[in-house]
């Protein structure tokens, strides 16, 4: 499967979940309604982006070795 497919379909399976648990926690944050767009906007924004810094890394060096060392270390 893709991995932007699979980013994206989790992201529309967590912005689905958050939705139904905000009636849950809308007392708690204050000055945020329970469907504030601009909260549900900036914390997909914010997990998308940690995770592409969290998987940048190991991507990379993984990409640099050669794949004849590699198959030669297993």
């Amino acid at each position: 499967m893709n991995l932007r497919l699979l980013a994206l379909v989790g992201g529309a399976v967590g912005l689905c979940l958050s939705v139904g648990a905000a009636r849950l926690l809308s007392s708690m944050p204050f000055g945020v309604s329970s469907l504030d767009p601009m909260a549900f906007g900036g914390s997909v924004i914010a997990v998308t982006g940690v995770t592409l810094m969290a998987t940048y890394v190991p991507a990379r060096r993984a990409a640099a070795v050669d794949p004849l060392v590699a198959l030669r270390a297993d």
